[in-house]
């Protein structure tokens, strides 16, 4: 054994020395650098070697770091920020509405939708198979389910599927041939349980009226033809882009083994149901995988602790893909909240049908279910729209924090409504407020379409992020794309400044920029599984960072809903300029 010594400390010596000759790659000086990192929020500088962070600090200390192979980015007092985080995006789905018909929830009269039908139609952006669709439709056309009947099941339209699919991706209408290729009739509705036959509209006599949601249009969304693989790989790649050039170098998708055409809110999963993941897989494999995906495997609502073996080979099936992890499960807890749909469970009846909405759930069993993915060392991620759903969905968490305390970080999504009891809730059980904050607007959606249907107090509290924040709850940002744009600096300066076309929604929920802040990066990389390897400026994690237009610490908040990025860097590497 001796023999070997010398050569085992020769090896040492010569490691050392080549790590201590080992070049910077990379040095970016004279910036205003925002670290994401509570223990050194600023700096100047930043160096990176291998991918990731080596250093930062003042302009002096980085200088000392730079060798003759080091390339030197001077940033001429630019603002430098880490890549941002969105904790709920369904990018691939985003991707492939980038080139469908999509109305963008712009709202016409019914002359100028048909038109816009026929030529999408005619251009081909509205066809799936034989099927026509328009995409990001507003709520506001589903109260004219009728007239949408007597227009488009009719003349030209009575032979032809057509479908408009609602911007909340839980809201649909179909005409009459549609609804017969999907085995939609009074016999039907009068056969189902009360909560399912009130996903499908119905009229005096009946018959469906063409509106759907969640349960009812699964059974539709299920008869259009999926897009081919070259089409969802080209989703992914343009998704990838789009993201990345508003300064987004991860997302969490919440529900990557579902794909278009396949049910969603009835998903009763098996090991062959991978969704968008082989999308992911392909464009890891072909090299444009910018960003860090979390994927999540939706379990179906009324899951076993034994279905969660279902997901497990699933899981093991994608293992081992750059950039692509699969920390845990989507469940969804209720529907949506506005007028007709009201799926979102409520605490408090809706005015006008006095019934609470659906709890999909049930909360018997639920903190079962939730303590036997916590045991796995999975996250959990909850679809919770109305205070019902948010409560109970608090409630399974803490059986899972009764049974063990896994350190596990679990979120809750959306948080349109919540009782102020639940605020102080958060904090202890380490629940991490998931927030579509570009939504805390007074509009047609969150004043018309709720305000006259829903009690005072849930009303008063529509998206309340402050009064989380003041109980100590964490706040990551979301987009829940292509819902709405994934745009982060629309959803910050919406945040702060909660003004929409119809006044202010509620000035007293709104938070303060640097939360914003932290809510894009530490905080989204927690929700998401990944805090020690991303989402601050941190000596050893990826150096994933961002170059803006404009010093968002201090200009207006017009001007910060309009920053540019003029540079995204992923593990060192630059993958976005508008030039490139």
């Amino acid at each position: 054994m001796k023999r070997f010594i010398p050569n085992l400390l020769m090896a040492a010596v010569s490691f050392a020395s080549m790590e201590a000759m080992a070049a910077t790659d990379l040095v970016l000086i004279n910036g205003k650098i925002f670290t994401a990192d509570r223990a050194q929020p600023k700096a100047q500088a930043l160096a990176v070697q291998d991918g990731k962070v080596l250093q930062v600090g003042s302009d002096a200390q980085i200088k000392a770091l730079i060798t003759p192979d080091t390339k030197v980015v001077d940033l001429g007092g630019k603002t430098l920020m880490p890549g941002l985080i969105d904790t709920h995006s369904h990018a691939i789905f985003g991707g492939l509405e980038m080139v469908a018909a999509n109305m963008e929830d712009e709202v016409v009269e019914l002359d100028e939708l048909e038109k816009r039908l026929r030529g999408w139609r005619d251009d081909g952006k509205a066809r799936h198979g034989d099927v026509l669709t328009i995409a990001g439709m507003s709520s506001v056309y589903w109260a004219k389910a009728e007239a949408l009947g007597k227009k488009f099941s009719s003349g030209e339209w009575a032979d032809v599927p057509v479908v408009f699919t609602g911007s909340d991706h839980h809201t649909a209408w179909a005409n009459d041939f549609m609804l017969k290729r999907a085995g939609i009739d009074a016999a039907l509705i009068k056969s189902l349980p009360a909560a399912e036959a009130d996903t499908i509209g119905k009229r005096a006599d009946g018959s469906p009226n063409g509106f759907l949601v969640d349960a009812g249009w699964d059974r539709v969304s299920s008869k259009i033809p999926v897009p081919s693989s070259a089409d969802m790989l080209k989703a992914a790649q343009s998704a990838v882009r789009y993201n990345n050039s508003f300064g987004i170098t991860a997302w969490m998708d919440p529900a990557a083994n579902a794909a278009p055409g396949e049910p969603l809110f009835a998903l009763k999963p098996t090991e062959k149901t991978v969704g968008v993941l082989p999308a992911y897989k392909a464009l890891a494999e072909s090299g444009g995988m910018t960003v860090h995906v979390a994927a999540l495997l939706v379990a179906n609502s009324k899951s076993v602790p034994a279905d969660l073996d279902t997901l497990d080979k699933v899981r093991q099936q994608f293992q081992g893909i750059p950039n692509l992890t699969l920390p845990g499960v989507k469940i969804f807890a209720d529907g949506v909240i506005e007028f007709p749909a009201q799926s979102a469970a409520m605490i408090d009846p809706y005015n006008n049908s006095h019934k609470q909405g659906e709890l999909l759930i049930d909360p018997k069993h639920f903190g079962e279910l939730i303590s036997a993915i916590d045991q796995r060392g999975w996250l959990v991620h909850i679809h919770a729209i109305g205070d019902r759903a948010v409560r109970e969905s608090l409630n399974g968490i803490e059986q899972a924090r009764k049974d063990r305390q896994s350190g596990v970080t679990h979120s809750i999504t959306h948080l349109q409504i919540v009782n102020p009891k639940e605020f102080a809730r958060f904090k202890p059980l380490n629940v991490i407020a998931s927030m579509q904050l570009l939504w805390a607007s007074a509009d047609d959606y969150t004043t018309d379409m709720i305000k006259p249907y829903v009690s005072a107090l849930a009303f008063r509290y529509q998206y309340p992020a402050h009064s989380l924040l003041k109980q100590g709850a964490t706040i990551a940002g979301a987009s829940d794309w292509p819902v709405s744009s994934p745009n982060p600096w629309n959803a910050m300066a919406q945040a702060i400044t909660r003004v929409g076309p119809m006044g202010v929604l509620n000035i007293k929920e709104a938070v303060d920029r640097e939360t914003m802040f932290y809510a894009y990066t530490a905080n989204a990389a927690r929700t998401i599984g990944l805090e020690k390897q991303i989402g601050s400026l941190t000596p050893g994690k990826q150096a994933d960072f961002i170059v803006l237009d404009r010093d968002v610490f201090t200009v207006d908040n017009k001007a910060l809903s309009d920053t540019q990025v003029l540079q995204t860097w992923f593990a060192g590497r630059e993958v976005y300029a508008p030039t490139l």
